[in-house]
């Protein structure tokens, strides 16, 4: 299924001769934050719930409070990681969809984006994440994918996740039987582990034990 599967018609867009009235009953049958004005297939903007709220003359047209639209869209062929981007960054959950040639087509709602997201691989294909961290200049995902195949496991995923300082911190999704294997890869490549995992734990703490008995030893 393709992330354009899921724009929505379902609800009709108001324009500029729509009332002040008009918008609040759809915001109170609705859940959405925005709703989109268009005027003959062009989307000239969006309104916000809380400003039609703060507005109290029902019979005012939108096209006379024009200075409460707020503009963004996303385009019909981006990928579902730049329609994340889009919806965060705005902080809606409706977010118009335009043609190529700049054409309203329909909305996506946030709700739906996620859905289509949790049924991607990344998400939904069985498998472990761990996060690593490295210097901004010395880490690279040929490196990482090397790490990880060498290890007869699979790299479903890789994105940088943050930055702190000079170091970058890499989120990886792997399809493996066999984690901990995997782990001392990365340590001995000079991978700093940020996640937890509690076949490593097991490890650790049989080293600090065998530590422990040593020093004792020597006494």
């Amino acid at each position: 299924m393709k992330i354009s599967d899921y724009i929505s018609k379902d609800v009709k867009a108001l324009n500029l001769n729509s009332t002040i009235g008009d918008a609040k009953k759809l915001f109170n049958e609705l859940t959405f934050s925005h709703m989109p004005i268009v005027e003959k297939n062009n989307l000239i903007g969006l309104i916000n719930e809380s400003d039609v709220r703060t507005i109290e003359n029902n019979d005012e047209t939108i096209g006379k409070s024009s200075e409460f639209l707020s503009n963004f869209f996303i385009g019909l062929n981006d990928n579902w990681i730049n329609i994340l981007k889009m919806f965060s960054s705005n902080e809606t959950n409706l977010m118009p969809v335009l043609s190529d040639q700049n054409k309203y087509v329909g909305y996506y709602e946030l709700n739906d984006v996620l859905h289509y997201f949790n049924d991607t691989p990344l998400l939904n294909h069985e498998g472990f994440f761990i996060v690593v961290e490295k210097g901004v200049r010395d880490y690279s995902f040929s490196e990482i994918a090397q790490i990880v195949e060498s290890n007869e496991a699979k790299l479903i995923g890789a994105f940088i996740s943050g930055y702190r300082n000079d170091l970058v911190q890499i989120t990886l999704k792997i399809a493996s039987e066999e984690i901990n294997e995997i782990i001392q890869s990365f340590r001995r490549y000079g991978y700093h582990l940020l996640t937890k995992h509690k076949e490593d734990l097991f490890l650790e703490e049989l080293k600090d034990r065998s530590d422990y008995l040593q020093k004792y030893l020597n006494m």
